[in-house]
């Protein structure tokens, strides 16, 4: 039997989801550089955001981002607030060092 040709799926543009290290992630650009950037549902553990240096407790819903140039690891990702993240061109990061 004759083999089907499948349709090329499209390349993800910069704005659209792509797979990555830790699942799929969308890429943005700000002053401080491009990252990646990763919804969560809710984690079953808690988290300390870098934007107010307070917890994200099990069950919220947050996002993960990480330099989007770092091949790192997951020592790299961060657990950001989405108000926090979305705000963090206009706030002082905190005094705590991740």
């Amino acid at each position: 039997m004759p083999r089907r040709n499948r349709p090329q799926r499209p390349r993800p543009q910069d704005d659209e989801p792509r797979p990555s290290t830790f699942g799929w992630a969308r890429v943005e650009s700000g002053p401080d550089g491009d990252w990646n950037v990763r919804p969560v549902g809710g984690a079953e553990k808690t988290y300390r955001c870098p934007g107010c240096d307070h917890e994200i407790r099990p069950g919220t819903p947050h996002v993960v981002a990480w330099p989007a140039d770092d091949y790192g690891g997951v020592e790299d990702r961060r657990h950001w607030h989405t108000g926090c993240w979305n705000s963090r061109g206009r706030r002082r990061p905190t005094s705590r060092r991740w």
